[in-house]
């Protein structure tokens, strides 16, 4: 397989599994869960933090601000470690796959949750999840070491968090080597259209932040002071989107020729949580961009 092909392959399926992992974000039954440990549901942070960095264990806010690299570590010290005074990594990630559950049950129906179907995309997921290299990859490698659920549905959550946060992890690495710190990420990714700068003012950058990590780029000729990208950053963030596809390709190529029927089983899965609503039409991750 090409590295373009590789690329175009890895693109796809991270549009199937991204929507398929996001529900633990977003969907209602996943709040009333985080209620009923005790986060405040006012907004998503308390609990996205606990739901997220569960993994880790009770990780600290620098090794959190660490994996999950563009939030701003202001913003993630007001959640961690308040998060596990809350409740212990080991109870949230308990409770994470009770809520997982009931979201997929909400979203596709229980008929569809133990359906043949499901039950084969879980075992092809599975299948690519084990197959990915987890080293450099702390999120990835702290969702590979969980046990697996015994019901597929949750399986094939379980695969597709691992290659999710797989992918996530390699973004970071492409970041670091084309040389995009953390809040220069966003900056960039704003500047080409990804989403308004407003979206992304969620990861709690402070406007004197995003204007001084806007400064460093427009000093390396990507962005103009107006904040869109010149040509230069158009390649630049072209050249590290390519290059986190690479990375994420080999979970998938190790599917072989089944990776297709995978999406045949899983697009329609992600196509109905997609038409939900339950997502955000836009967000930090770029899902409508043309170019992911």
């Amino acid at each position: 397989m090409t590295g373009s092909t590789a690329d175009g392959l890895a693109r796809q399926l991270w549009r199937i599994v991204e929507p398929l992992h996001a529900i633990l974000y977003y969907a209602p039954e996943v709040s009333e869960e985080a209620a009923k440990l005790g986060y405040d549901v006012e907004t998503r942070w308390p609990s996205y933090f606990a739901w997220r960095a569960a993994p880790l264990g009770a990780a600290g806010p620098v090794a959190v601000s660490s994996a999950f690299y563009s939030f701003s570590p202001a913003l993630v010290s007001r959640f961690i470690p308040a998060a596990w005074q809350v409740s212990d990594p080991a109870t949230v990630l308990e409770r994470r796959l009770v809520a997982v559950d009931r979201a997929l049950r909400g979203l596709l129906g229980d008929t569809a949750v133990g359906s043949p179907e499901v039950a084969e995309a879980a075992r092809l997921a599975r299948r690519a999840a084990q197959s990915a290299t987890t080293a450099g990859r702390p999120l990835a490698a702290a969702n590979a070491d969980l046990p697996w659920a015994a019901e597929p549905h949750l399986v094939l959550w379980q695969a597709a968090t691992i290659l999710r946060e797989h992918r996530g992890d390699g973004h970071v690495a492409a970041a670091l080597v084309s040389g995009f710190d953390p809040c220069e990420l966003l900056v960039s990714f704003a500047a080409v259209g990804a989403a308004p700068e407003s979206v992304f003012a969620s990861r709690g950058w402070t406007p004197d932040e995003w204007d001084a990590a806007r400064g460093r780029l427009e000093s390396r000729g990507w962005v103009r002071s107006d904040g869109t990208a010149t040509e230069r950053g158009v390649q630049a963030r072209g050249e590290l989107e390519q290059r986190t596809s690479e990375l994420a390709a080999g979970p998938w190529q190790a599917l072989g020729t089944e990776v297709g029927r995978f999406v045949q089983l899983a697009g329609p899965l992600a196509g109905r949580i997609a038409a939900s609503g339950v997502l955000p039409r836009q967000s930090t991750l770029g899902l409508s961009a043309a170019r992911q």
